[in-house]
């Protein structure tokens, strides 16, 4: 009872450490508890800690040379600061896999909720980073250079970057869960893939609108204090929706490869 308020209180404070850094607001800190919650539930101390991991290295990297990415930001729906709905676009699926694992206990929920979060990290680490190159990205429909933190776009930084993110999180699951070093692979591998899965939605599937006044392409709904006008992409994925189904549809790759392979 006594270690299961400490952690409640740990996770608490969690929560309102990120508030307090500009990390999240206040939607997003209490959606940052429900998904500490959560994974403690299903996975224990352990999976808050790999949770702790991806938020924390991916934060790190939102703050890293910030004033170099304000231009960018025009062009973004959201800041670093994370609401209610980026919490649960990266963090959400790994959540729903904790509390099914302790429903019904599986290896297969552990996979999921891991490159769940292998691939948030991986995309995370792929935009923050890959910002900061020094070249235009290459968008991915016409393989020509376009402006940067254009959805669908990548670049060589980005691309290692998203490799790094995603081996982090294979790592601390193999040494968190003591899983095999072949599943420690393939959590690395789909957490990249879920990059990938992004970018193509990204670059296929997602809302992007024009300002009238100024005429940037933009994922706002409202640029220059006016009402923006959606030029592609279809009703109800923005960048949030890419996150979450990138993460979801990895997950799932993940373990039907599991499943037929072993």
């Amino acid at each position: 009872m006594i270690e299961v308020l400490m952690v409640f209180m740990g996770i608490l404070l969690t929560g309102l450490a990120g508030y307090s850094l500009k990390s999240l607001t206040v939607s997003g800190a209490l959606a940052a508890i429900i998904t500490g919650l959560a994974v403690y539930l299903g996975f224990g101390i352990n999976g808050l800690v790999l949770l702790g991991v991806f938020f924390a290295s991916s934060s790190l990297w939102s703050k890293y040379k910030s004033s170099a990415k304000n231009s960018i930001e025009e062009k973004l729906a959201k800041g670093a600061t994370r609401d209610w709905r980026q919490v649960f676009a990266n963090g959400g699926a790994a959540g729903f896999f904790s509390i099914v694992h302790y429903y019904h206990p599986d290896f297969i929920w552990l996979i999921g909720f891991v490159v769940c979060l292998a691939s948030a990290n991986s995309d995370t680490w792929a935009s923050e980073i890959g910002s900061l190159s020094r070249k235009h990205p290459i968008y991915i429909r016409t393989f020509k250079r376009i402006e940067k933190g254009t959805s669908g776009a990548i670049s060589m930084l980005g691309s290692t970057a998203a490799l790094a993110g995603s081996l982090l999180i294979s790592i601390f699951s193999y040494w968190l869960f003591t899983i095999s070093f072949r599943l420690a692979v393939l959590i690395f591998l789909f957490g990249y893939i879920g990059n990938v899965i992004d970018t193509i939605i990204g670059a296929f599937y997602q809302q992007v609108y024009v300002c009238k006044k100024c005429g940037i392409e933009t994922e706002k709904k409202e640029h220059c204090q006016i009402v923006t006008t959606r030029i592609k992409g279809f009703p109800l994925v923005d960048n949030d929706m890419v996150n979450f189904l990138s993460g979801v549809l990895s997950a799932i790759l993940a373990i039907l490869v599991i499943q037929l392979t072993s």
